[in-house]
């Protein structure tokens, strides 16, 4: 029983640093798993303009979703200068509101989060 037991224990610890030595070995041949990171940004801004139901009023509201596109892609260009060897946008959620009356100034209320994944340089 004990030659078993001593069988076992080398056995044992060759499983066990297996792992761990297949770890090494790729490391050690310059084989790098690249991770992603995601990145959110959120935004509120409003936009000033005819909010009624005119051709300006439909200019006005398509400035604004125009603004948060680029935005969106001005992120990613932000994202790959500061930290970033590739940026892709995984999400963007928005939200425009029309704000008219007499007490307020005309325009779109913008509201929304971009999502990005990126890997580190």
């Amino acid at each position: 029983m004990s030659s078993v037991r001593f069988a076992f224990i080398p056995v044992m610890t060759l499983f066990l640093m297996a792992p761990a030595m297949a770890q090494t070995v790729g490391q050690a041949a310059g084989q790098r798993q690249e991770t992603w990171v995601r990145v959110q940004t959120s935004f509120n801004f409003f936009v000033p303009g005819p909010a009624g139901d005119s051709e300006e009023a439909r200019k006005s509201g398509e400035s604004a979703r125009r603004s948060i596109y680029q935005m969106a892609a001005h992120e990613c260009d932000v994202l790959r200068e500061v930290l970033a060897k590739d940026c892709r946008i995984e999400s963007l959620s928005t939200n425009i509101g029309r704000q008219f009356g007499q007490q307020q100034q005309e325009g779109y209320t913008v509201n929304g989060s971009m999502n990005f994944s990126i890997t580190v340089k």
